[in-house]
């Protein structure tokens, strides 16, 4: 029959043919029965090429209400590849953030880390780069050698630096997730979600504002090489500013991308793909159907004042199932890190408390009915090594004193200095008013190595979400923060 010979020669051509005469081509039930199947796989070839391959799934998210626009397998445990890496960097940040190191710092290579697998920078036993060519490394080459090396500068070993990965994901609500190894490569072990991908995502860009820029670096220069991204889709559609790619063999082609353009504010992860190239334009594609949906709107401060004004918790998007806490959340309680005096003492450390302007009522409250040297203190021991961190295995909360105040508090500097620690109080309450209003400012003493310090704390919070929210505002005014339970 001409029609199946003409099907066995060009599907494309049967199609185009068909439709441009039917009646002359199909003569017989049988020809309309193999017309409609032709067509419905050619349709469904085109449709569903992602979501027919059993290791797909793919998640969309309004970073600026929470709302899911798009959901397929979103909770189905995948292998995260080098995904991996934006843990991994996420504890860089925070370390950065906690002045434990800088970004000039410079990191060693033990022989472990020199003998990973490729993809690696190649720096042999013994050497050191900067932290940051270390956090280009990953972001553009995904080098493996980098991420070990990073993990037991941070963390001590790589052991132990996974097991505060995965501790991390908890805190952040990335509840499905558990992390081996610092780089991504296989462990049967190590796994992830979609929508805990888009969680970190999110986290990434709103907890730290300053580094997230890394993410978008696609190119810099080591030595005399000049390392490219692997990441596709910048330029490929307006507004993408990262974040990171991956590959095993056992996950396929992972992505999870940022995108921010005309007040729309979206994050996205595709998993699974079996190629870079549809992976990418399955992205795109996702992209282009839901950024449209997503939101202008911008919580920012509001959610944090309202919390603290009325008591309540307020959620972002409470008819959406996404839990993670408000964008430009603060750091959560566990902060590995050396001795908490080395946290920022911020600028205004050179300030005092002596000033014109009125001070917030808050604050005003706590100078008044507790002078500085009145202020309630206690002790707490700062464990300062890797291993004191880790204990047996597990890992431990940051500690705090035992005193009478008790809940959530929200810390913004600690300092040798009370008059500085004051300060800090003041000068915060006075910028972030509106977050603080219903806030009570205090003090807290600890001794390290022989030396006294004094943490400045804003308390009063009934919940977890409402210290979170506060810390959320106050980083959105560029007041570093962490929320912690007493």
């Amino acid at each position: 029959m001409p029609f199946v010979a003409s099907v066995k020669a060009s599907k494309g051509k049967v199609v185009r043919q068909t439709f441009a005469g039917i009646s002359s081509q199909v003569s017989s039930l049988r020809d309309i029965v193999i017309l409609l199947v032709v067509s419905t796989l050619l349709a469904l070839s085109v449709a569903v090429p992602a979501s027919a391959n059993e290791r797909y799934a793919a998640y969309v998210l309004d970073a600026n209400t929470g709302q899911v626009l798009f959901a397929r397998n979103e909770n189905a445990r995948r292998y995260p590849a080098s995904l991996t890496k934006m843990m991994t960097l996420y504890m860089v940040f925070e370390a950065i953030e906690a002045k434990r190191f800088t970004t000039n710092s410079q990191l060693p290579f033990s022989k472990n880390a020199a003998s990973e697998p490729p993809t690696k920078l190649g720096v042999r036993a013994g050497g050191s780069i900067t932290i940051d060519t270390a956090i280009k490394a990953l972001v553009t080459r995904s080098a493996n050698d980098v991420s070990t090396a990073l993990a037991e500068f941070v963390g001590g070993s790589e052991a132990n630096f996974a097991r505060m990965m995965t501790a991390k994901a908890k805190q952040l609500g990335m509840t499905n997730t558990l992390f081996r190894n610092a780089h991504g490569l296989p462990n049967p072990e190590q796994y992830t979600t979609a929508r805990d991908m888009a969680i970190l995502g999110v986290a990434l860009r709103e907890h730290f504002p300053r580094h997230y820029s890394y993410f978008s670096t696609r190119s810099f220069n080591y030595g005399k090489q000049r390392i490219n991204t692997h990441n596709r889709m910048f330029g490929r559609v307006q507004g993408v500013d990262g974040i990171k790619t991956g590959y095993i063999r056992a996950s396929g082609f992972n992505l999870v991308t940022s995108v921010k353009d005309n007040g729309r504010s979206v994050v996205a992860v595709v998993m699974g793909g079996q190629s870079a190239r549809s992976r990418d334009d399955h992205m795109a594609a996702l992209l282009r159907d839901h950024l449209p949906k997503a939101s202008r709107r911008d919580g920012g401060n509001l959610v944090a004042a309202r919390q603290l004004n009325t008591g309540s918790a307020v959620v972002a998007a409470a008819a959406s199932p996404f839990t993670l806490p408000k964008r430009d959340a603060p750091t959560p309680s566990f902060r590995p890190r050396a001795p908490e005096a080395d946290l920022p003492i911020i600028a205004y450390a050179q300030e005092t408390a002596a000033t014109s302007a009125p001070m917030p009522t808050a604050v005003a409250a706590a100078v008044t009915s507790n002078p500085v040297p009145a202020l309630p203190v206690a002790s707490v021991p700062v464990p300062t090594s890797a291993e004191e961190r880790m204990g047996t295995g597990t890992v431990d909360p940051i500690m705090t004193a035992s005193t009478e105040r008790s809940g959530w508090v929200v810390q913004i500097a600690s300092s040798p200095s009370q008059s500085d620690a004051f300060a800090a109080l003041v000068r915060t309450g006075k910028e972030a008013n509106n977050v603080l209003a219903s806030a009570n400012a205090f003090i807290e003493q600890f001794n390290n190595k022989g030396t006294t310090y004094y943490r400045a704390r804003f308390g009063g919070f009934a919940s977890k979400d409402q210290a979170w929210n506060a810390c959320s505002a106050l980083k959105k005014q560029k007041i570093d923060c962490f929320a912690v339970q007493l």
